[in-house]
């Protein structure tokens, strides 16, 4: 299918989340016409920053409330429009069958609209390396499209915590089977690494885990990440710019998936410590991350970092795809932390605070 036209209309499910306000405000600076979905218009603490933006007072952007557990919601939405970005969480990764039945639904508003040309799903890297035996990360240690978890891991379940992962397979697949089915539009993957960068509003400080462990590692109390895996890292930005990339390509095809990320990787450790390093300013103390896992995986740190550390993370296919240019990490760490502070207010422990406490 084609590429959607420039300046046409674009609707943007998650519209008010991280990623997907950094969405419309790119749509908009590009030309397009933004239909954004929200699923309370009126909910001022999560609205209120598209409101503030120039194509909303000039009504190239209109919100629309969309609750996407409730089928039909997206029908009138997205009739005239020319592209879907779909972006937005489901409720719940653990029940399956509820993934389906939502994809189910918004596909069929999709083939109802009649005009849409191309959606690009929202995945996640979790849908490439999420492992259940991290061997498999010894055994297939190139990090790129083709790779999927091992499927066939009878400790992949739900259960067993692997329901994000599970769904969003299911969620990339359902898409890019509807849309051969129905050869009026196409479907196309991004699955985003790790989104750091700055906030737009208030509420998305508690919107993504990436900026939530920022925000702790100001605070002085920031946890370990999940079997010691670094943070494989891509500006929220750049992410945004990547999936309206993918929108516009003439080079995607239905079914594909592209991973966006940097492909830089930092201990979270590291990570808090680079605070002090880039904005030396704030006096920021720098802490050690609380170790939440039990004492059987504690035990097992230096081999998991060792497994992690054999990974080669690639991006050619997006940069080939979409033309984008990833911010170095060191930016979005920068510019998250002032965002937070600015815009979310949070506190900075200071090294002086850390020493009167001692």
């Amino acid at each position: 299918m084609a590429p959607i036209p420039k300046r046409g209309v674009v609707a943007v499910t998650g519209a008010a989340g991280f990623l997907g306000g950094w969405m419309v405000r790119q749509l908009l600076d590009k030309g397009y016409r933004v239909r954004a979905c929200v699923r309370q218009v009126d909910d001022a603490a999560r609205t209120d920053f598209l409101k503030a933006m120039a194509g909303y007072v000039s009504g190239r952007l209109t919100l629309h409330a969309a609750d996407l557990d409730q089928e039909g919601c997206l029908d009138e939405i997205l009739r005239g429009c020319h592209g879907l970005a779909h972006v937005a969480h489901v409720s719940d990764y653990t029940d399956l069958d509820y993934v389906r039945r939502t994809c189910d639904h918004i596909i069929a508003s999709v083939n109802g609209s009649r005009s849409i040309g191309r959606v690009v799903v929202t995945s996640s890297v979790a849908a490439v390396i999420s492992e259940m035996d991290l061997q498999e990360v010894v055994r297939r240690p190139v990090f790129y499209e083709d790779r999927y978890p091992d499927e066939m891991n009878p400790k992949r379940t739900a259960e067993r915590g692997q329901g994000y992962s599970m769904a969003k397979l299911i969620a990339e697949r359902a898409f890019a089977t509807a849309a051969e089915e129905s050869g009026a539009w196409d479907a196309v993957t991004c699955c985003p690494g790790d989104n750091v960068g700055p906030i737009q509003s208030g509420h998305q400080k508690n919107m993504g885990p990436w900026q939530h462990h920022i925000e702790g590692m100001l605070k002085g109390r920031y946890e370990q990440n999940g079997v010691y895996r670094p943070w494989m890292t891509v500006d929220v930005r750049d992410d945004a710019a990547c999936h309206i990339g993918l929108l516009e390509s003439l080079a995607v095809k239905n079914g594909e998936r592209y991973i966006a990320w940097s492909t830089d990787a930092r201990n979270c450790e590291d990570i808090c410590r680079d605070i002090g390093r880039l904005l030396p300013e704030l006096n920021h103390q720098a802490t050690d991350p609380v170790d939440p896992f039990p004492d059987r995986i504690k035990a097992r740190e230096a081999e998991f970092r060792s497994i992690w550390a054999q990974a080669e993370l690639r991006n050619d296919r997006i940069r080939a795809a979409a033309g984008v240019t990833f911010r170095p990490l060191d930016d979005s760490i920068r510019d998250c932390v002032e965002s937070l502070i600015a815009v979310a207010g949070v506190g900075v422990k200071t090294a002086t605070q850390m020493g009167a406490a001692a």
